[in-house]
């Protein structure tokens, strides 16, 4: 484990009142924000709600943005990230039924708020299961996406993080998937003597990777254990290189239950109009029906360099 401390100093919200989960919040090239979020009763030709604001606020619905796909590939839509590349927009999702055969795609629109339209590319045909996307840019320009992905045969057994390249076109892998992270604690347990993918575990979750570049020092922050309960919590990993290696972070939970807060989790990572660090999550409310929008100040202390200068 790595020696630093990553800390949320205020928190506020929920900034918007609808069922709003996994939220991701872009911060646009050219001003402004939006965040998409999971709506598990989107119905229509389009799902994945995005909302709009100026200064992270006052929000907006602009509705719901991605075209729907074939039935087959599954009707439930996952944890919806997008990146702006020249102009154009590339969302990046899982979809599948319930918990099986989800995997990663992309769709791409030519506004923030799309229509945004699938491609037609699996980008994880060869995973068990894959989910919570994230698209990250470094600072030479290049593109990786980390995601979540089932894997069996570990000590702790679970949903672990990975990462591979991404093609200068957005749309395809273009390297081999690497371990990011894998469950290293207690509370990262998910459910004891699960049964899946037609064995039974004690099954661990890491998911919901978010990415951040400081000062040549990159930083991530993923959501442990059962998002269904209390329990679910945001840990830090840190890293020399996005594709690592990587080490957890020795300090307690980033966001955990307590106070106005349950379940706090799948956060996403932006800067506000000031370059404040901003981290959005998800909790859900008093009578655990829904998941809402939330966000908080994150302060990043790197203590190993500090003891270096």
């Amino acid at each position: 484990m790595t020696d630093t401390a990553v800390r949320v100093t205020r928190h506020w919200g929920p900034v918007w009142e609808g069922y709003f989960a996994d939220p991701f919040v872009l911060r646009l090239a050219d001003g402004g924000y939006v965040a998409y979020g999971t709506h598990p009763g989107s119905d229509g030709d389009r799902v994945f709600e995005a909302l709009v604001s100026d200064d992270l606020v006052g929000w907006e619905s602009a509705g719901a943005v991605l075209e729907r796909v074939p039935d087959q590939l599954g009707d439930d839509y996952w944890a919806p990230e997008v990146a702006e590349v020249d102009g154009a927009y590339w969302m990046y999702y899982s979809v599948g039924r319930g918990i099986e055969g989800h995997h990663l795609r992309v769709a791409r629109a030519d506004a923030s708020t799309g229509p945004f339209r699938d491609l037609g590319v699996d980008l994880t045909p060869d995973e068990l299961f894959a989910i919570d996307a994230h698209p990250f840019r470094d600072a030479d320009g290049r593109w990786y996406l980390f995601f979540a992905r089932d894997v069996l045969d570990h000590e702790r057994p679970g949903t672990h993080l990975a990462v591979a390249p991404l093609d200068a076109g957005m749309a395809s892998l273009a390297g081999p998937v690497v371990p990011v992270l894998a469950p290293n604690a207690d509370w990262q347990l998910y459910e004891r003597d699960r049964l899946i993918h037609g064995r039974r575990f004690d099954w661990h979750t890491l998911e919901g990777p978010a990415v951040v570049e400081r000062d040549g020092r990159y930083w991530l922050t993923y959501s442990g254990g059962a998002w269904t309960g209390p329990g679910y919590a945001v840990g830090v990993a840190t890293a020399e290189h996005p594709l690592g290696p990587w080490s957890h972070v020795d300090q307690p939970a980033l966001l955990r239950s307590g106070g106005d807060l349950r379940g706090p989790g799948h956060n996403s990572l932006t800067v506000a109009p000031d370059g404040t660090d901003i981290i959005a999550f998800h909790s859900w409310d008093a009578d655990e029906t829904a998941r809402r929008l939330h966000l908080g100040s994150l302060r990043i202390e790197d203590t190993e360099k500090e003891r270096a200068s």
